[in-house]
């Protein structure tokens, strides 16, 4: 590779290569070969076009690129010239791929997208819906370039920006241009991208740095990762840039250590532009250097912050500072130190070379631009998309993302990391901009987005995020290390049954107090998940305090297990699975006492036939009016406790439950009672009182004849036919 030693060479090579690689009609295969791809099969369908190719010379050239965004349907390809978009391709399709497509013209009509077995296959990707409402700029080359071909880049118009700046604009034409685009971080916080650069260019110091914050912790994101590991290239000249605007001469890739083939073909990547001339000493003549280097994280989440993330490339642990100062004026090594997101570092080419105007075009005015999410949970198709700002909830979810799986129902949806909120339905057509989620509660966040359906337990999903920030909190400051704690003690406490008056308050204070005072910004979002709950799914809290109950069935220890005797067929399975001997056999079918059980799950989970059921206890509620005395519930009840009583009102028998902690709340008393005379109610605390004081339906015990009211039955009772004055009306 001959280095590249002025502006006028690298022009004239980028046209070179467009003309070559782009404007021709030549057969490609582009596999994706990102980490989701490869983890499904990716390498090996590579391989296996590779050995078909190696036969003979069908004139195709096989290009690995990186994540193309259907993960969800992985592993995906693109075939060129035609355009068809294949999809779960394992290395057994290879040799019918080459026979129908690339030798006889057709397309592999099992390989085409469809959204269900019924409608018409979608042969190009841009006529997909996950793509349809796209605007792909950060993830421009994503899926059409190998990424350690640094000439497949050039091709794409990459470091035609930089050419533009070295060529054209001052440091301070460079640094207005970013802040007229209005460029906010992408990170997280939304801080203005010009602004910081202008702080650091006119800050005092020789020798000034850029950080790229490649660290990607939040659960389920892989936006950042994504982007390294498919056009690391985009990445370098947006760095390059930076440091141009601010007078660097030295930068950092700061990445996960997790993230194996990102730091992989970073380190190709900038080899690969040193060789050309791109990077390191006098780039392209100029007489401007600028140096980067690779920085693996230890896998902290809090490095994420620009202060712990110092920390950490100074050798030390990871812990924030107080701000002020601001890195921008005293950072790594106390020099001047800009400190951007990869996503936001992409997309500085793309604004240098199209121009400000033409990028506040895409977007809203305040959130100009598009920002990548990594698109996962109950929806139907997972993935990496990139869309303009300002587009709503409901486009992401219901038309990008194909809906709830199973055709459930939404419930939820989780932006912005374990930093971020939780949204409701009625939050649905929200824009997606930085003002308005921060505004409903939550947050952009690094692009984290979670769907929820009915199945998931709001409670459980806010303690899942706060255990996680919890634990990486880095315990500096006693707030969040403290607060974090508490607050999921009281979680732990709410969904294992214990929850009492006042814990959703306290919630809330701690939540509150953590926010305000905690140190950086892990400690002061970290209540965002507990806090965004409480407001927007209050009532659920409120379920598991009052009612003991979790209506999604998620959380343990809280809820009454019943046997639904209509759908069980006796199996036997749920009774060899109880550790504690709970579930009882009885002639008539199983039934859970609940004085042994533990409300572990295991028969919940172990039915084949979801009999088992978990549910608000519930206790038998007699109506007089439409009692006919029939004496069906009573032969119903499996556990026998159910008795007849006679009143004085001639040949009327009255059915009442004789002891209300015998009752397992299987509900067969009001299955097989025909007129509706008893019903199953939640209101146990008035249910126990009134049966527990023996009076049914407005009777009293006779005084003559207390046996009934002492508990001793006759065996006349016992059987049903109880004495014929054993009751008599009251006044």
């Amino acid at each position: 590779m001959e280095r590249v030693n002025s502006i006028e060479e690298l022009r004239n090579l980028r046209f070179s290569l467009k003309k070559e690689l782009v404007n021709t009609n030549k057969k490609k295969v582009k596999i994706c070969c990102g980490t989701a791809c490869g983890a499904m099969g990716a390498k090996r369908v590579t391989k296996a076009f590779e050995e078909e190719f190696s036969k003979g010379d069908p004139g195709v050239e096989v290009v690995t690129t990186g994540c193309q965004g259907l993960c969800q349907k992985g592993p995906v390809m693109k075939i060129e010239p035609y355009g068809y978009f294949y999809q779960k391709v394992g290395s057994e399709r290879v040799r019918e791929i080459i026979g129908k497509t690339f030798l006889a013209d057709t397309p592999v009509r099992r390989l085409l997208y469809r959204e269900s077995v019924a409608e018409e296959p979608v042969e190009k990707m841009e006529d997909i819906p996950f793509y349809k409402k796209q605007a792909r700029v950060v993830l421009r080359n994503n899926g059409l370039i190998d990424p350690c071909n640094i000439y497949h880049y050039l091709a794409m118009d990459g470091y035609a920006a930089l050419e533009k700046v070295l060529s054209t604009m001052s440091r301070e034409q460079v640094v207005e241009e970013v802040k007229k685009s209005r460029l906010r971080g992408r990170g997280g916080a939304g801080f203005p991208t010009g602004t910081k650069w202008e702080v650091a260019g006119k800050a005092p110091g020789k020798i000034k740095l850029v950080i790229a914050n490649g660290d990607e912790g939040d659960p389920g994101a892989f936006m950042d990762r994504s982007l390294m590991e498919g056009d690391p290239q985009s990445l370098l000249e947006g760095m390059i840039i930076c440091a141009y605007a601010v007078n660097a001469r030295y930068g950092f890739i700061y990445v996960r250590h997790e993230y194996p083939l990102a730091v992989k073909n970073l380190k190709i990547a900038i080899k690969l532009a040193e060789e050309l001339g791109l990077l390191g000493e006098d780039i392209l003549g100029t007489g401007f250097s600028f140096m980067v280097d690779i920085r693996e994280g230890a896998g902290a989440f809090v490095c994420g912050e620009e202060t712990a993330l110092i920390s950490s490339i100074e050798g030390q642990r990871g812990f924030p500072r107080p701000r002020p100062p601001y890195p921008a004026i005293n950072g790594l090594w106390n020099m001047p130190t800009v400190i951007n997101n990869v996503e936001t570092l992409a997309q500085i080419p793309h604004i240098v070379l199209k121009g400000s105007d033409y990028y506040r075009g895409i977007g809203t005015e305040e959130s100009p631009g598009t920002k990548v999410f990594a698109l996962t949970g109950k929806v139907v198709n997972t993935g990496l998309i990139e869309v303009p700002m300002g587009i709503t909830l409901r486009e992401i979810i219901f038309e990008i993302g194909g809906g709830i799986m199973g055709g459930k129902k939404f419930k939820a949806v989780q932006t912005g990391g374990p930093s971020g909120g939780c949204l409701s339905e009625d939050h649905l057509d929200l824009t997606v901009d930085f003002d308005s989620l921060t505004q409903a509660g939550s947050m952009m966040g690094s692009g984290g987005m979670v769907v929820m359906d009915e199945d998931n337990c709001m409670l459980d999903i806010a303690k899942f995020f706060l255990s996680f920030t919890q634990k990486e909190s880095c315990g500096k400051c006693p707030p969040c290390r403290i607060g974090t704690f508490q607050m999921l003690r009281i979680l732990e406490k709410i969904t294992s049954g214990d929850g009492e008056e006042g814990d959703i308050e306290r919630l809330e204070k701690i939540g509150n107090i953590v926010k305000k005072s905690s140190l950086c910004g892990l400690g002061q979002t970290a209540p965002n998940p507990v806090l965004s709950t409480i407001k927007h799914f209050r009532e659920e809290y409120e379920e598991h305090i009052n009612d003991k109950f979790c209506g999604a069935n998620v959380c343990t220890g809280i809820g009454v297990y019943r046997i639904e005797g209509s759908e069980c067929f006796l199996c036997g399975v749920c009774k060899e699975v109880c550790a504690f001997d709970a579930v009882k056999e009885t002639r008539s079918g199983f039934y859970i006492d609940k004085e042994y059980c533990t409300q572990c799950k295991a028969c919940y989970g172990i039915c084949p036939v979801n009999a088992v059921k978990i549910g608000k206890e519930v206790l038998p509620w007699i109506i007089p009016e439409q009692c006919e005395g029939c004496s069906d519930c009573v032969d119903a009840c499996i556990v026998h406790g159910l008795r007849m009583y006679k009143t004085k009102k001639e040949g009327i028998f009255l059915p009442w439950l004789k002891v209300y902690d015998e009752c397992v709340s299987c509900g067969k008393c009001a299955a097989v009672c025909a007129t509706g005379g008893i019903i199953m109610t939640t209101h146990i605390e008035e249910a126990r009182e009134r049966f527990s004081t023996r009076r049914p339906m407005g009777l009293v015990i006779d005084d003559e004849e207390k046996k009934c009211d002492e508990g001793d039955e006759s065996d006349e009772v016992a059987s049903g036919k109880p004495d014929k004055d054993a009751v008599t009306q009251s006044e």
